[in-house]
């Protein structure tokens, strides 16, 4: 007898395949592709980019062994009402946006998705846009917020 668990022969397709089908859902990958589970749960439902309304201004301490505020906004997303904590990239990039702002995030990350922020826990976003105005700009003295 040979140490082989698959079945072998000249009518072993049926089995073949039923045990590949079985076996598929035992992976990671697979079972969140086909269920979809990446857009049931991403806040910004698949998309790169979404619009939402400041909520308020938050300073989160950085993961040791690092010693800061990293300044960050709670965002309301227009698209589905998901409050999600954004961060602020760039030296007093906070002063520029006001609660009640709309701004534009996007996932901190690569190409699997949103990834947490360096030192700061949780959070997966970072703001790009406030109001029409890029807030890289903004921070680079280019811009001028426009008042409303």
């Amino acid at each position: 007898m040979s140490g082989s668990k698959s079945p072998r022969g000249e009518f072993a397709g049926r089995k073949l395949r039923l045990k590949r089908k079985w076996c598929r859902w035992h992976d990671y990958n697979y079972v969140r592709r086909v269920l979809k589970l990446k857009e049931k749960y991403d806040p910004l439902e698949g998309a790169p980019m979404a619009r939402g309304i400041v909520i308020e201004k938050v300073g989160l301490e950085a993961k040791q062994p690092n010693s800061a505020i990293r300044k960050c906004v709670r965002v309301q997303l227009i698209k589905n009402g998901r409050v999600v904590t954004a961060f602020c990239p760039g030296n007093h990039a906070i002063n520029f946006i006001d609660e009640h702002d709309e701004v534009i995030i996007e996932g901190i990350g690569g190409p699997k998705g949103p990834r947490a922020k360096g030192d700061i826990p949780g959070v997966k976003y970072k703001v790009i846009m406030v109001g029409r105005n890029s807030l890289r700009e903004l921070v680079r003295g280019r811009q001028e917020k426009i008042k409303r």
